[in-house]
This record gives structure tokens, C-alpha cells and sequence, in this order.
């Protein structure tokens, strides 16, 4: 059988190869015996799912899975944001959830994600014991699904409601409907599909939606994830509906991207920025800011301007939701787009980050564009790119080696003050900035980032780290 590893958030597979009923009952196998271990069991669990090809059924083979060991079951009746799944788990009192989703992944990816009792991620030594405790098939109970709803094992609901009522209580949703914004959403074929016009419906604001049906291939983009290329057809609208901004989901509705009213794309350290100032000047809130190592240096600013503190950690939630819950942030947040809001569980959240967005902009009555001036005024101005790559997993080795070994004195033209071992490998440069080289979590990819005062620097330092990681000569 397949050797299944656990990575960022979960395990992420290519459908009919190693991705198959047999290994999502093994997954939820392991995760039952999670819970039984915990002592857990009788809370019972949420489970959902996005739009890909078969989630539904691999979330139903999940159900019966935990039903056979005895462990209640809240299986949404239909493809779900993750963050209402999630939000669901504690609003259920449950112990935890599994989401059949692959998030921003390509097509041929399905997913299963795991969340705690907060319904938040699961720290990564906990991820371990779930990984360690997935059986042969042979190991795997298993009901029909059927039985176990008429045992009441599992019981099919709707997780709009409770998620609605968190929405209007963190967000006063009546303004932005009377503001009169034209605003475009680009639902990446995902989950988000409804949500803003369900949301923002009544009022002067008109709601546009794209790329807002069903369809597991994904078309006009590699993927959906809220970055370019693939926001590029999206974002072709703004002109031609002559929106006031463009508000882009990923595929679970948990990551958002932000485009202004001329159709740019705003990119997501700097939307992170937005947020973050947005706390601290418009709703005049305090609390710790969470970020992982691979985002903005704004932050950091911001919480020396408003003496707040910034901890910052390796990439992904599952170290960002124990940290938030922690020190009870105000934000947290990652460089892919997915950030989260005190008051809710310590999960990514694309619908509500846009209300957020939304919101800032009847506030201040800025447009997008005008609200990045804003920002710099405050922090100066900040730059960012990323180069992803595809690599062999066998040269892992030689690369991580490779760059353990670097010690450039400069990267584009700029000095390096320090190196950085907390996640991949970041080298800190004497303007502030950064160059991150480090190995997806969920793909075999190596993704070499920055972020840097200079423009005209970006893409020698992109350069320059490809080179430190061997990538080019």
C-alpha cells in the first residue's frame, strides 16, 4: 500500500494513482484512532468538502469510516467553504473535522485535511501521531453510509447558518451593502461560488461573479490559486463591468486575492499589510500579529509603529493556528493569500478577508489603489515576487545541502546581514528585506521568494536564489 506522509496541512495526492478510496479510508482511519486516543470520540467530528472530482463521495467514504468506529458524524450537505467547515467544529463542540479539498493545488490533486477541536490546524506532532496511526486497508472499518445515517451516526446539516451569524457579528455587513460598489468575484470554480451575492444582496452594491460553476478542471487557469497567471482572466472584467475592486477565492474559499479598479493585481503580502493597518488604524484594535516567515515585513513595522507584538513562524497553518491560539492574535496569516481573524476559529478565511477588504474601502472611502498609497505612506513601499520550480524529490538532498553550504555577502546587489534556518533557508538583507528558498509542503516544488524595498531589485535577487539552490547556472 501507498506510504501515506502527512505535509503542510494534511495529505494532498493525484487522483486514481496514489489518491484512491482505499487511501482516504486509511486516512480516516488513522484519524479515528487519533481521536479515540485522545479520548475524543464521543464529540464527534465535522466532515466536508470543496468541488473537485468525486469530493463528495470521498468525504461519504470518510463518514463511514468513523461511523464503523463509533464516532459521530456532521457531514455537510453540500460543497462547503473551509472556513464554515471549520468554523463549524467548535460551533458543533466537535473534536475535529476532515475537509476533502486540495485547496489551490492543480486538478488532478484531491486532498484531506484534518482540523482540531478549534477548528484550526492540527500542530505538526500531532499531525505525525495521525500519520503514524494509518493502518494496512485490511485495518480500516467500515459501514455503508446509509446505515449509519439511520443509526444517527451520521447526520447530514447545513453549515451556512452559524457561519452567517459569525459573518455579521465580525463584520458590520450593512454599510457595504449601501456603499454602491461594483464588485467583481472570482470564484475559481470553488466553493465561494454565491457567497458574496447571498452576503451583499439588498442593497445599492451590485455583485458580479465569474468562474463561479462547478468544474473540476479548472479552465483558464493551472490551478486555483489566487495568484497570476491565474487570476489573469478574472481580472479582465474589471474593465469591462467597470468594477470598484475584484475580490478572488481559491477553490476552498479560504484564500483571497485582491485586484484593484483597473483590473491589477494587488499581491498578497501586501494585502496582508492592508489587514494588518486596517486593525490597527481603521477599528483601532490590539493583539498580537501571527506570520509566517515567508510574508511581509510590513507587519513587523506596523507592530513597532502600534507596539503590538509580531511572532513570526515556519509556513503553514499548522504552525500558525497553535501560535494564534496561544497568544489569542488579532491576525495571522501566510504568504499564499490565507489569513486569520481573531473571534473565529484560528483558520484561513477568503470570504471574510474580502468582507474585511470591502469594509476597509467604505471606511476610508479609498479605492484599491488608493489604499496601497495609504499603506506605503505608513511603511514605505515593499516588493514582491516568487518563482516556483518542479524538482525531483531525489535531489532534495543536494539541494538542501547546496544551500546549507551558500554564504553569499550579497544577493542582488544587496548585502546579507543574516541567515535564517527556521523554515528553508532565508537569507535578511540590509534594506530589511528578504530571499527565502525552502520546499513546498504540499507539491514537488521548490519555491525561491522575496520581498524588498528596491523594485529595480526583485527580480536579480529571484535570480540570484535560483543560482544559491543550484537551479541555474
Amino acid at each position: 500500500m501507498t506510504k501515506i506522509i502527512f505535509g503542510t496541512d494534511g495529505w494532498r495526492g493525484r487522483i486514481a494513482e496514489d489518491y484512491t478510496f482505499d487511501n482516504v479510508r486509511r486516512c480516516a482511519q488513522g484519524f479515528a484512532t487519533f481521536l479515540r486516543e485522545e479520548k475524543l470520540a464521543e464529540k464527534g467530528a465535522v466532515i466536508g468538502y470543496d468541488q473537485r472530482f468525486e469530493a463528495e463521495y470521498f468525504a461519504a467514504a470518510s463518514a463511514e469510516v468513523l461511523a464503523a468506529n463509533g464516532i459521530k458524524v456532521w457531514l455537510t450537505q453540500s460543497n462547503t467553504p473551509t472556513p464554515a467547515i471549520s468554523y463549524s467544529v467548535p460551533a458543533r463542540n466537535a473534536a475535529g473535522a476532515i475537509n476533502i479539498t486540495a485547496s489551490h493545488n492543480p486538478p488532478q490533486d484531491c486532498g484531506f485535511k484534518v482540523r482540531d477541536a478549534t477548528g484550526g490546524a492540527i500542530p505538526p506532532g500531532d499531525l505525525k501521531r495521525i500519520e503514524a496511526a494509518i493502518p494496512e486497508i485490511d485495518g480500516v472499518k467500515r459501514m455503508k453510509l446509509d446505515d449509519a445515517m439511520s443509526d444517527g451516526l451520521v447526520v447530514k446539516f447545513d453549515p451556512a447558518p452559524d457561519y452567517i451569524t459569525l459573518l455579521n457579528r465580525l463584520v458590520d455587513i450593512e454599510p457595504i451593502k449601501a456603499a454602491g460598489f461594483n464588485v467583481l468575484v472570482d470564484c475559481m470554480w470553488g466553493n465561494g461560488a454565491g457567497w458574496f451575492p447571498r452576503l451583499l444582496s439588498g442593497g445599492a452594491t451590485r455583485v458580479h461573479e465569474v468562474h463561479n460553476e462547478r468544474n473540476p478542471i479548472f479552465p483558464k487557469m493551472a490551478r486555483p490559486e489566487p495568484i497570476p497567471p491565474n487570476v489573469d482572466d478574472g481580472l479582465s472584467y474589471v474593465p469591462l463591468l467597470d468594477a470598484d475592486v475584484a475580490i478572488i477565492t481559491d477553490g476552498d474559499a479560504d484564500r483571497v486575492g485582491l485586484g484593484d479598479e483597473k483590473g491589477q493585481f494587488i499581491d498578497q503580502l501586501r494585502v496582508f499589510g492592508l489587514l494588518g493597518y486596517y486593525f490597527l488604524e481603521i477599528r483601532g484594535e490590539r493583539g498580537p500579529i501571527v506570520k509566517t516567515i515567508s510574508t511581509t515585513k510590513m507587519l513587523n513595522k506596523l507592530g513597532s509603529i502600534y507596539n503590538v507584538p509580531v511572532y513570526e513562524t515556519g509556513v503553514g497553518f499548522k504552525y500558525i493556528a497553535p501560535k494564534m491560539t496561544e497568544v489569542n492574535a488579532m491576525i495571522g496569516g501566510e504568504e499564499s493569500g490565507g489569513y486569520a481573524f481573531r473571534g473565529h476559529a484560528p483558520d484561513r478565511d477568503g470570504i471574510l478577508g474580502g468582507l474585511y477588504l470591502l469594509d476597509l474601502m467604505v471606511k476610508t472611502g479609498k479605492k484599491p489603489s488608493q489604499l496601497l498609497d495609504w499603506l506605503f505612506e505608513k511603511v514605505g513601499p515593499h516588493y514582491y515576487d516568487r518563482i516556483d520550480t518542479a524538482f525531483e524529490t531525489s535531489r532534495r538532498d543536494e539541494v538542501r545541502d547546496r544551500v546549507l553550504a551558500a554564504r553569499p555577502e550579497t544577493i542582488g546587489g544587496l548585502k546579507v546581514t543574516d541567515i535564517s534556518t527556521l523554515d528553508g533557508f532565508q537569507f535578511h538583507m540590509e534594506d530589511g528585506g528578504w530571499l527565502l528558498i525552502r520546499f513546498s509542503g504540499t507539491e514537488p516544488i521548490i519555491r525561491v521568494y522575496t520581498e524588498t524595498t528596491h523594485e529595480d531589485k526583485v527580480q536579480d535577487i529571484l535570480q540570484d536564489g535560483l543560482r544559491i539552490a543550484g537551479l541555474k547556472k
